[in-house]
């Protein structure tokens, strides 16, 4: 489910403040006493008919005499069940039915008696129960109409205690909760709490979570540190508040260097934390160290295949101004993972550039790789390029390397690009794009296609000239030879 942003219309059946989607937020409010009067404001019936099956609080138990009704004649062959296992599983499948139908008032009343399962004969249920009220219980909490971030807070707070061994992970989803929320300071608290946290002997499953917790620290810090960064550049850099405020902003940062730091160096995917590390390293003229970072976050084995690594290495190196050759290793091992990427169009313009004929190659196979996707069959500048370059190299009589990339594509290429259909729609959308398609269907599959004949028989006076030019390379350049 998505959340809900702060601020914006709630739809129906969601909460109006703050709400949003984590399958993890609201049971264990209900089960100390102190917060029966959380459990009957939640589960308060809304209307007087309603009051007569309002529910008996005793102890911390919440009895329902509707409820009941159901687990007692949820029957196999007819039988009631009233074992407890079978109850609390009952009530289970209740609470999942109406997540599913967003019915928030309804779980909220079953999640009160699903409570008990705290109190299990079987010890494997006691243990993985917290868990699961957690993350049923937050997500009801989240959409509740009558939640709210303090009510949240409570619960969070009473689930840390309840289920010690999930305090991590909990905080972890509270922090994002409060962040989504747009309460900083209260997530920054939490997490330095979280950071500080130990329970029995330190594993490394708590090492990577208390990472974790510092690394989104290290985030709400940055982001700080990004805003004075922000104001500070609206400042005279002759004006003393700009030497006092960029001073604040150095002592500031460094701590959250350090936290991103530590994340990075283990295994795994850490996108915005090394975004933030290698712009706050660049600031403070530390390229190297950027560097370094980048480099090792690219082509480091530990780490899983990521494209996003080698785009942020390829920015760097170009806003270094690096040489094409380091720019060009970059992007090929970027083609090689996510060919459609738009950076293959600069992929494509630095290989021309390149002295070496096997760039040159690579640089037509690089627009027709492109151009294999749905995604970019709308891109006018990889048609502009391909027709460009297409033109470029029958002129050179290098027919041999389009007809080895045309080769794979000849039997689905006409139907995908170059139908009579595409041929109208094109067109009518965009006449530019429709006249670039024309001249590559032409130099592919001759001047006798029906792409090509469709749009050389249109009449627009912004185009026409264009369009005898392109009649005359189609005639000129083709691999299609003409019938004798």
């Amino acid at each position: 489910m998505r959340p809900t942003a702060c601020g914006e219309p709630a739809s129906k059946g969601a909460r109006e403040d703050c709400g949003g989607a984590h399958p993890h937020f609201l049971l264990d409010v209900l089960r100390t006493q102190d917060m029966s009067d959380f459990s009957e404001e939640l589960t308060r019936p809304e209307s007087e008919d309603d009051q007569e099956e309002a529910s008996t609080v005793s102890g911390t138990r919440v009895y329902f005499p509707w409820l009941q009704k159901h687990l007692d004649t949820v029957a196999t062959g007819g039988k009631k069940k009233k074992d407890f296992a079978q109850t609390t599983g009952a009530c289970l499948s209740f609470i999942r039915e109406a997540l599913l139908k967003h019915q928030w008032q309804q779980a909220a009343e079953y999640m009160h008696s699903y409570l008990q399962i705290l109190e299990d004969f079987d010890s494997n249920q006691r243990q993985t129960a917290p868990e699961i009220i957690w993350k049923l219980g937050s997500e009801i909490l989240f959409y509740h109409p009558k939640s709210s971030v303090e009510t949240f807070n409570t619960f969070a707070d009473q689930m840390k205690n309840i289920g010690v061994l999930n305090y991590l992970k909990i905080s972890l989803q509270h922090a994002l909760y409060l962040i989504h929320c747009g309460k900083l300071e209260e997530a920054s608290r939490n997490l330095s709490q979280a950071e500080t946290w130990r329970y029995g002997e330190k594993s490394s499953s708590q090492e990577m979570l208390i990472n974790l917790a510092q690394a989104y620290k290290g985030l709400l810090e940055y982001f700080s540190w990004s805003k004075k960064k922000m104001e500070l550049s609206k400042l005279d850099k002759d004006d003393y508040a700009y030497s006092t405020e960029a001073r604040n902003i150095f002592s500031h940062s460094w701590k959250t260097s350090v936290n991103f730091s530590a994340l990075i160096k283990t295994p795994g995917v850490w996108d915005p934390f090394v975004k933030s590390y290698v712009e706050m390293l660049e600031f403070y003229g530390d390229r190297d160290g950027a560097r370094k970072v980048l480099t090792s976050y690219a082509y480091d084995e530990k780490f899983p295949s990521n494209p996003n690594a080698h785009i942020y290495l390829y920015n760097f190196l170009k806003r270094e101004k690096a040489p094409r050759a380091k720019l060009l290793s970059v992007l090929k091992i970027l083609y090689q993972i996510v060919p459609s990427h738009k950076l293959m169009l600069e992929f494509h313009m630095l290989l021309r550039k390149s002295e070496k004929e096997e760039h040159h190659k690579l640089g037509l196979e690089v627009l027709f790789g492109l151009l294999d996707f749905a995604g970019c069959t709308k891109n006018i500048t990889a048609w502009k390029y391909l027709a460009s370059y297409l033109r470029q190299i029958l002129m050179e009589n290098r027919v041999a390397w389009v007809q080895e990339e045309w080769k794979s594509r000849r039997n689905w290429w006409p139907a995908f690009h170059f139908s009579y259909f595409w041929a109208k729609s094109d067109w009518k959308e965009d006449k530019d794009l429709a006249y670039e398609k024309a001249l590559v269907a032409g130099m592919l599959l001759g001047k006798g296609y029906r792409y090509f004949r469709y749009i050389l028989k249109q009449d627009h006076h912004d185009l026409r000239k264009k369009i005898k030019q392109m009649k005359k390379s189609v005639k000129k350049y083709s691999i299609v030879k003409p019938a004798v």
